[in-house]
């Protein structure tokens, strides 16, 4: 870049040099008495132009002509600049000459052409470490040190390899929501301890629930032929699952899991003993099988609506007799779900 500079410049300076040249060959065709004149009136614009001007800005050649031009004519009042004005300049030449060129101290700036790089790399290819990505950068032509690439890393909050390429059940849970279907039976009890199962589905993106079937003897069959309707359902409303989550519940046979393969969906068996890992339908139940609970009203409002003689305050016998008033538990919110109930 200095290089390119001192070239122009020096383009520029021969330029004017020869303009100056063509400008005194002319001088020497005129006469003694017109270039009186043109002095004169050169002169005068000169002092225009000083009152309107402040200071002029001059570029390298400009100096390089008035400092040849000074030479040859004796001190005047008239000249743009003075004579210590080109005594400056010829110190700020020799300093430039034996100076090199520095920098700030520290590392050079970070290009955020590169960031961005190393950020995108980082996200389109989980298994790549902070040393892989430094190799694709340098064969990129960025300059970037290893350590440079691991801070980027670490202050965007990107995790090592090992634990970036690896996916957690629930990150894969949330990124397949719309594909996954869970199913799963619950029981139900009626007044003559009648025992009834009740088989659904639940879309993990919506939390609908679909009733599929309730029955006393479940059987493969039965199960199988609940799962088909629930698909011909889903198939209307123009959804098609791809994972099914499922228990290792002995009434899902093998029979129901070739069903599944059959219609293109990847049936997922949870651990044993981890209802964890089938949060969703786990929940629904445990909402089915609370009974409904009454939120209390606001202070407030309570304080507004309640008589003093048939509805006290329970707190009131608790602060008289000076133990410690316990604040009112909030009851557990259910789960809303909307349920659908297929045709039998």
């Amino acid at each position: 870049m200095p290089i390119q500079r001192l070239l122009a410049e020096g383009f520029t300076l021969a330029y004017w040099l020869l303009r100056c040249l063509l400008e005194l060959l002319l001088l020497l065709a005129r006469s003694e008495q017109r270039k009186e004149v043109e002095i004169l009136l050169l002169r005068h614009e000169l002092q225009v132009l000083r009152r309107q001007v402040a200071r002029p800005q001059l570029r390298p050649a400009d100096r390089v002509v008035l400092a040849a031009l000074s030479q040859a004519l004796p001190r005047v009042r008239s000249l743009l600049v003075e004579p210590a004005t080109l005594l400056r300049w010829h110190r700020e030449l020799v300093r430039r000459r034996w100076s090199f060129p520095t920098r700030p101290p520290g590392r050079p700036p970070m290009v955020s052409q590169a960031r961005q790089l190393v950020l995108r790399l980082a996200a389109e290819n989980p298994g790549w470490g902070y040393k892989r990505i430094h190799g694709e950068l340098t064969g990129l032509g960025f300059t970037l040190s290893p350590s440079t690439v691991w801070n980027i890393l670490r202050r965007h909050g990107i995790d090592p390899v090992p634990r970036r390429a690896r996916l957690s059940w629930r990150e894969f849970l949330h990124q397949q929501a719309a594909s996954i279907v869970e199913c799963d039976f619950f029981t139900v009890d009626t007044l003559w301890l009648r025992r009834l199962y009740v088989f659904f589905f639940i879309e993990l993106e919506r939390r609908r629930v679909h009733i599929a079937g309730i029955t006393a003897h479940p059987n493969g069959a039965w199960v199988t032929q609940q799962a088909r309707n629930v698909l011909a359902t889903l198939k209307n409303e123009g959804k098609q699952p791809r994972i099914l989550i499922r228990d290792r519940d002995v009434k899902l046979t093998k029979a129901f899991d070739a069903f599944l393969q059959s219609e293109g969906i990847r049936v997922i068996r949870t651990p044993i003993a981890a209802p964890q890992a089938k949060a969703h339908a786990e929940r629904w139940v445990g909402s089915i099988r609370r009974p409904p609970q009454h939120t209390p009203a606001a202070p407030r409002a309570r304080a507004a609506t309640a008589d003093p003689q048939t509805d006290p305050d329970p707190n009131a016998t608790r602060r008289r007799s000076g133990s410690p008033t316990r604040p009112t538990r909030r009851p557990p919110a259910r789960v809303r779900a909307r349920c659908v109930a297929l045709p039998s």
